[in-house]
């Protein structure tokens, strides 16, 4: 099971800090999960320049130039967000009973476990 899903909110637990130009420290909802490469795009981390060939739309405005885009980054270097304390949180989970319909299922869901530190 996943423990970090697209809507997630995380913060950038490695790297360089934002005083030497980095991300470490940022917090960022999760846009993309890419789970054959174990990698998350998050929502104003991780910015790469693109260089995008210039071409014409149906109405003849330009497109093209330099765009700055969201890069991915690997899911070891992210922690989901504890809704209550927002500080870095690992992630368990545990079986619910859910009842529908009269039927009652097992289910197994996420939690955020407590977080003390900063990790």
């Amino acid at each position: 099971m996943a423990k970090i899903k697209k809507g997630d909110l995380v913060q950038v637990i490695a790297g360089a800090t934002q005083a030497r130009g980095g991300d470490r420290g940022k917090q960022g909802k999760v846009l993309r999960v890419i789970t054959e490469e174990n990698r998350v795009v998050v929502e104003g981390i991780n910015f790469v320049t693109k260089h995008v060939k210039v071409g014409q739309t149906q109405r003849g405005s330009k497109t093209g130039g330099l765009e700055t885009v969201e890069a991915p980054i690997h899911i070891s270097n992210v922690a989901l967000v504890d809704p209550d304390t927002k500080k870095p949180t690992r992630v368990g989970h545990r079986v619910e009973s859910v009842s529908k319909d009269g039927v009652t299922k097992n289910v197994r869901v996420r939690y955020a476990k407590k977080s003390g530190k900063d990790l």
